[in-house]
């Protein structure tokens, strides 16, 4: 199945952009290196050069529908997106001031860039020394969680699946993240009358836990949480 057939499929036929982009990443992957020692076949290669293709030009893309099409499970399909992007180098983005724009909530980008900093501050905090540089919060997940959090907080109504869709998580991985960011920083994105009783909230390092990094340790095992510890799970998965 060529490219066209599945941005057709996906509903992409009328991004020629899109399409375009993908075809390149395509020819870039197909250079460098052998995406089938990743265990990543032709089809799912186009759908996953489509999605990150529609991510760079904000096309919101079927996410659900490319996990159909790929044949994969949701997590397996997150692993094999992260292994391709990885090995391309492409690092996907989503600017603050362009979500402003685009749902209508310019307002909103002093209060999430201001979030965003806060919680990578705290965050970072409740690290050891020799883990902080290696932490990232570039990934679209942390922006678009923020997002949502601050216009959840001053009332404005944004859709949260077309959210999720340009950032390209899953609804999970989305929760997690928006989770964590509510914790540490509720006095920037949490409602009062969420507000929970201090003595039940956990200290910094063990919300280092709910992160995506969790998320791929379950992704690995089956029995991860029960093998889980400590530093394994301060790690942000980038």
């Amino acid at each position: 199945m060529d490219m066209s057939a599945i941005a057709a499929r996906l509903g992409l036929s009328g991004s020629r952009p899109v399409v375009r982009k993908a075809a390149e990443l395509r020819r870039l992957c197909d250079i460098t290196f052998d995406s089938s020692v990743l265990g990543i076949g032709e089809v799912c290669k186009a759908i996953i050069c489509l999605e990150i293709a529609a991510t760079k030009f904000q096309v919101v893309f079927d996410r659900a529908e490319a996990v159909r099409m790929s044949g994969m499970s949701d997590k397996a399909y997150i692993r094999s997106f992260n292994s391709l992007q990885n090995g391309l180098g492409v690092k996907t983005t989503l600017d603050v001031r362009e979500l402003g724009i685009q749902f209508g909530c310019v307002r909103l980008i002093p209060f999430v860039q201001k979030g965003l900093a806060l919680y990578k501050e705290r965050f970072l905090a409740a690290l050891p020394p020799s883990r902080r540089s290696s932490t990232d919060f570039g990934r679209p997940v942390f922006t678009a969680a923020a997002f949502y959090l601050c216009a959840r907080r001053h009332k404005l109504k944004v859709d949260k699946l077309k959210l999720i869709d340009l950032c390209g998580t899953s609804s999970s991985e989305f929760t997690t993240v928006s989770t964590s960011m509510g914790d540490l920083c509720f006095d920037v994105f949490g409602i009062a009358k969420e507000k929970k009783d201090p003595t039940s909230i956990k200290g910094n390092r063990e919300l280092l836990d709910v992160l995506p990094s969790k998320r791929r340790h379950e992704d690995d095992s089956d029995h991860s949480s029960d093998e889980s510890s400590g530093d394994d799970q301060d790690e942000l998965d980038v």
